[in-house]
């Protein structure tokens, strides 16, 4: 009588580790994989979660994943760097809204310009 192996049949399998420059990689093809749409793709093929990528970019804001070795552990931000983090993060994104109003703002006053029925100015 032959048994069928199921998919964890030879045991558990050993945790994946990163290195810092792995981490780096991994997050910078993200972000571009985010930008075309396809990020949720990415961590499936990768076999990733995106709670990973938000760790690992909150490390990389925090200026912990530069200049370590391969091995060398990553530790937890102190109290300045997870602040000049959470500040770089802030700023990104008022700047993103900022670009977002003033491109509103312009196409809002081109209308205002327009007479009824003519051509919109440039």
């Amino acid at each position: 009588m032959s048994r069928k192996r199921g998919p964890r049949s030879d045991g558990p399998r050993a945790r994946r580790a990163f290195t810092p420059a792995q981490k780096l990689d991994l997050l910078s093809r993200y972000e571009q994989a985010v930008a075309a749409g396809e990020g949720g793709a990415f961590l499936r093929e990768q076999g990733l979660y995106s709670s990973l990528m938000s760790e690992w970019r909150r490390a990389r804001d925090a200026g912990l994943l530069q200049g370590k070795a391969p091995g060398e552990s990553v530790g937890r931000p102190s109290a300045d760097q997870a602040e000049i983090a959470a500040l770089k993060r802030e700023l990104e994104v008022t700047r993103s809204r900022l670009a977002r109003t003033e491109t509103a703002l312009e196409i809002m006053g081109k209308v205002l310009r327009c007479p009824l029925g003519g051509p919109v100015p440039g």
